[in-house]
């Protein structure tokens, strides 16, 4: 029998019974990709297109578990890192990333909801830099995101930003640009390979629609790693797939929908421009 490889990915981060963000989005990202996916579920969120209703973490020798029984067992070519909450969790996961020699890290550091609801303490983000970052391939910031770990209160320079990010500790990184003004967005990537950041210039999408984009944009990341395609080529595979989904997101709910992971495989509607 010939033998077949299966790129597999694993999702750590919390769940969203709303099945847009999290865990679930991840899972669907993969699937879109063609890899085979499997999570550590690090909260449990009552949540839906309106926010966040309540959080319930799981305790931190469950992570450890769930963590220790996938890797053990699963050849993983990448690690999608989202919600991890607490300090606790944060430690004991780079704690079991390190003892199995964990590759191909994509850190999407998520540290608040779509709806601006908190999905981070503050206590946890020291314990984030200093023991996730430097595990990390790369990590996602978007802006608010970026400033919380630079201890800043905005971002005025992203290329400048990006690079102090590398300072502390990070491999690479993905400065998402959605949450700054104007028409035009801008991605910034930044490696420790290359001195010159590299920009992704795209238009905004006009559409409320975009629940789930940071979840599911690491998560792609991720697949392309598990994939075999190298770091760069990644992210902009990733940013060029997401565009498409959130360009025919679903249209669900009262307040801002999921966006539509397999736009591919069948249509929703009429994609936005």
């Amino acid at each position: 029998m010939r033998k077949t490889r299966y790129p597999c990915a694993l999702t750590i981060a919390g769940s969203d019974s709303g099945g847009g963000a999290g865990i679930q989005a991840d899972l669907k990202t993969f699937a879109a990709h063609g890899v085979y996916g499997a999570s550590v579920i690090t909260a449990v969120t009552a949540q839906n297109t309106c926010g966040v209703r309540g959080i319930h973490e799981i305790p931190a020798d469950m992570v450890a578990v769930q963590l220790d029984a996938v890797l053990e067992d699963i050849p993983f070519s990448a690690i999608k890192i989202g919600m991890l909450s607490s300090a606790e969790i944060v430690s004991v996961t780079a704690d079991r990333l390190r003892v199995h020699g964990a590759t191909n890290i994509v850190l999407d550091t998520v540290m608040l909801a779509k709806s601006g609801d908190a999905l981070l303490r503050t206590d946890a983000v020291h314990s984030l830099i200093s023991q996730l970052l430097p595990l990390a391939a790369i990590v996602t910031p978007n802006l608010p995101e970026a400033a919380c770990l630079l201890q800043r209160k905005t971002i005025d320079d992203p290329d400048e930003a990006a690079q102090s990010l590398l300072a502390l500790g990070a491999n690479a990184v993905l400065l998402k640009g959605g949450h700054a003004e104007g028409n035009e967005l801008v991605d910034v990537l930044l490696t420790r390979e290359h001195a010159e950041p590299i920009h992704f210039r795209h238009p905004r999408l006009q559409t409320i629609h975009t629940h789930g984009t940071g979840c599911s944009l690491s998560a792609s990341i991720a697949a392309g790693l598990a994939n075999n395609i190298p770091l760069p080529q990644a992210v902009e595979q990733a940013i060029g797939w997401l565009r498409q989904a959130i360009a025919h997101a679903w249209p669900l709910g009262a307040g801002q929908g999921p966006v539509h992971h397999f736009w591919q495989f069948w249509p929703v509607g009429e994609a936005v421009e």
